[in-house]
């Protein structure tokens, strides 16, 4: 009797134990590594600046909390990289007929405005008149004015500006990319134009490219070898205003 007492006990006492520990290992599975919890608040907190917040994974949000760079497109004006015709006439520039000038009297606005040149190269002043201003330079219409306004004004400080230009045009003709008139900004040559219309087509004559100038009365054929341009062997021809391009 004694015996059988025994062993039931220590049965007992065995089921209890192995139930204890099963029953720990299981919570110990379930529950969460305390380093984890203490990692995931400090990488939110290095990523977005914030104390107890959750860290995102999704690069779609951090690019959003990023700065804006300092060096992109908004800093920069747009229309920093082209120039305008207008930007490029100095006090040399000599002034043609379309072109549109800005003239401006020293504490005189009844003398002051913007003035276009009319087809037979005059502009018109208040008060002064027609003034002819095509084929001078700036400086020298500045001066012009200045003469003309000693008699009407004490001593005339005038200021000329050229606003636009328009008279400063070259033609392209032919097999090209884009015929018709180019505005003449600089020193430009006629392999740089061709390039600048989309270069010549696929069955353009290149060996019978011409330019026509008209030199005073009369006009002047120059053969242009175009070949022998992009091979490096013979030089571009700078263009002159109201040349004419022609690609066969």
């Amino acid at each position: 009797m004694k015996f059988r007492l025994g062993a039931g006990a220590l049965a007992v006492i065995l089921i209890v134990s192995v139930s204890g520990l099963v029953c720990c290992i299981a919570m110990h599975a379930q529950a969460p590594p305390a380093g984890k919890s203490v990692m995931s608040v400090s990488t939110s907190s290095s990523d977005d600046g914030s104390s107890g917040g959750v860290s995102s994974s999704n690069p779609k949000a951090k690019a959003k909390a990023s700065p804006p760079d300092a060096g992109g497109s908004a800093d920069v004006p747009q229309d920093s990289k082209a120039s305008t015709p207008a930007s490029m006439a100095g006090d040399s520039y000599v002034v043609g007929v379309a072109d549109s000038l800005l003239i401006s009297v020293w504490k005189e606005p009844d003398f002051s405005g913007p003035v276009v040149v009319r087809p037979d190269g005059v502009v018109t002043v208040p008060v002064v008149g027609d003034v002819h201003v095509a084929g001078l330079t700036t400086t020298q219409v500045q001066q012009l004015i200045t003469e003309k306004l000693k008699g009407i004004v004490t001593e005339p400080q005038v200021t000329v500006v050229v606003r636009d230009i328009k008279s400063r045009k070259v033609y392209l003709m032919g097999k090209v990319g884009r015929v018709g008139a180019v505005p003449l900004l600089g020193h430009e040559t006629v392999l740089q134009l061709l390039a600048e219309s989309g270069g010549v087509e696929k069955f353009a004559k290149t060996k019978k490219i011409y330019i026509l100038r008209t030199e005073g009365d009369h006009q002047k054929r120059i053969d242009f070898p175009y070949k022998k341009v992009l091979e490096g062997s013979a030089p571009d021809v700078e263009l002159m205003v109201g040349d004419v391009i022609v690609v066969p």
